[in-house]
């Protein structure tokens, strides 16, 4: 059986996690494609229109998907 010493800085915190060392690097590996994507920061205009379009679905002043394909003429 294999011994593992801890720091004594470690054991202070009380949240220490040991996981297998690839499933640390798969974890680095989508930290870092999850930085690397941008997030949505909407403009004022952005901001209104989701507003606007929030209180018409609240009014029930909207299509579903399936009146739309109809209003369209578009088949599934």
């Amino acid at each position: 059986m294999s011994t593992i010493t801890i720091p004594q800085e470690l054991l202070k915190e009380k949240r220490l996690v040991a996981i297998p060392h690839k499933t640390y690097e798969d974890f680095l590996d989508w930290q870092k494609m999850i930085k690397s994507q941008r997030t949505f920061n909407p403009t004022s205009a952005e901001k209104k229109s989701l507003l606007r379009a929030r209180k018409n679905i609240v009014k029930g002043n909207y299509l579903t998907l399936a009146e739309l394909r109809d209003a369209l003429g578009i088949e599934n």
